[in-house]
């Protein structure tokens, strides 16, 4: 996408797939006027909603609508903006965007029109992410806390680091620049309480976007264990819901079951699988192949055992096979027919919860574990944040320390002490974009909605 044209003309359909009341194609480009003459015979006043015949080249009237009007750069993309509102069948919305691209728009790839408002300055990076990531969200604290990220908190949190450093900087590069000049700089700057502020400051904010993160992401859990311990049981409790089949048959799991559930706001993406034993029935074999590829990439795997008979040497087996790098859980299912109670405890490969699948009893225990697995801690400021911005801050972080370690030097080196300082500075810039490659642009806005 970056050898595209600002001023090439874009068009897309803007609302989801399928039938609704309205409909919305959003047209972007320069000097949209004689494209909406063209189209509708109106010349629209800015900022106003006009009633409109959208035409076709023979004149006939291919829907009616609303037209509005956003001339640049005050717009959402920076450029020319068009909205058809019309009837929201398929049908009809095909039909007008053929017509759209038939008076000289192309079809908008993926995130094109957030890309462009981004290139033109109307949002930085982090503002856009947090456009698709306010249509993703699968719970209202991740859609909160991304109208948060939208709205540029994020990013001023983000400048308001990068101003200090800046700072920083700039008494840095003078003292470089005037040797001569008899100036002890580390404590006439302020040097050390100026770098404790600033990691103070970046130990908040990445706290902060830690937790946005697990809202936009969540945690990905697994249910493991042999068959007929309750799994599919567990699931239903969770979600609160009958998703699964159980039943005293064996096997009755034959793939896996997801269902992504929240909380406290965090959405937690649980997958029931089929029982892991050894088997002659083609179709189960499939379901447990499957199984293993699912705890492959889980977080947490939850490894469900009959309380009444504890752990077999088939479930240490299953323990043997886990990656080491998962978080597990052994939970003791069917405490109510065992006659124990729900505890939690510490066991040598991880924590242990004793429940009830049925009754329910436990089942907060088992909650308040996965969210402590999870990092997650009650906070009203969260940014809705992606790896990429945690790894940014990171890096920020580590510059800094390294900041640090050389004035802090017997013979502080200023020439270093200033090139950390910079390279901290753009680990920052990229989650705004003020440093960020071309390709990098490219893998982010390609994976938006079309229309965005």
């Amino acid at each position: 996408m970056s050898g595209v044209k600002p001023a090439d003309t874009i068009a897309a359909i803007a609302t989801a797939p399928g039938r609704g009341g309205v409909g919305v194609i959003r047209i972007s480009g320069s000097n949209l006027l004689p494209f909406s003459l063209a189209l509708t015979g109106k010349t629209p006043k800015p900022r106003y909603a006009t009633l409109a015949d959208f035409k076709g080249a023979d004149g006939v009237t291919v829907d009616s609508g609303i037209l509005l009007f956003f001339p640049g750069p005050h717009s959402f993309t920076g450029e020319d903006v068009l909205e058809l509102q019309g009837h929201g069948g398929p049908v009809v919305m095909n039909m007008l965007l053929a017509r759209c691209l038939d008076l000289g728009a192309r079809l908008a790839e993926p995130g094109e029109f957030s890309r462009r408002a981004f290139l033109n300055g109307k949002i930085d990076l982090a503002q856009a992410e947090a456009v698709a990531d306010l249509i993703d969200a699968a719970t209202a604290s991740a859609a909160r806390s991304a109208v948060r990220s939208l709205q540029g908190e994020f990013s001023k949190a983000i400048d308001g680091l990068t101003d200090e450093l800046i700072n920083l900087r700039m008494l840095v590069e003078a003292t470089l620049d005037f040797p001569e000049e008899d100036i002890d700089f580390l404590k006439a700057a302020d040097a050390f309480g100026r770098l404790a502020r600033l990691q103070l400051k970046l130990a908040e904010i990445f706290d902060r976007a830690s937790q946005g993160k697990l809202l936009q992401s969540g945690l990905h859990v697994v249910l493991a264990g042999q068959p007929n311990v309750g799994k599919s049981s567990l699931l239903n409790r969770l979600a609160g819901d009958d998703l699964a089949i159980v039943t005293a048959i064996a096997g009755t799991t034959r793939d896996a079951l997801r269902s992504t559930i929240q909380i406290e706001g965090i959405p937690l993406h649980i997958i029931d699988t089929a029982g892991l034993r050894e088997t002659d029935d083609e179709v189960e074999k499939i379901g447990i192949e499957r199984s293993w590829k699912e705890i492959e990439r889980s977080d947490v795997v939850l490894l469900l055992v009959d309380a009444r008979n504890g752990v077999s040497e088939t479930d240490r087996e299953i323990l043997a096979r886990l990656p080491e790098r998962l978080k597990r859980i052994t939970v003791y299912n069917k405490i109510d027919l065992a006659g124990t109670e729900a505890e939690r405890h510490d066991e040598s490969d991880g924590t242990a919860i004793s429940l009830s699948a049925r009754s329910g009893e436990g089942i907060e225990l088992l909650r308040q574990e996965l969210l402590k697995i999870a990092g997650w801690h009650q906070t009203d400021d969260v940014f809705i944040a992606r790896e990429r911005h945690l790894r940014a801050l990171t890096s920020a972080q580590s510059h800094i320390v390294a900041a640090r370690d050389v004035a802090e030097g017997v013979m502080p080196a200023l020439e270093l002490f200033a090139e950390e300082l910079r390279l901290a500075q753009q680990a920052l810039g990229q989650i705004t974009g003020t440093f960020t490659a071309d390709d990098l642009l490219g893998v982010i806005f390609s994976r938006f909605c079309i229309g965005k």
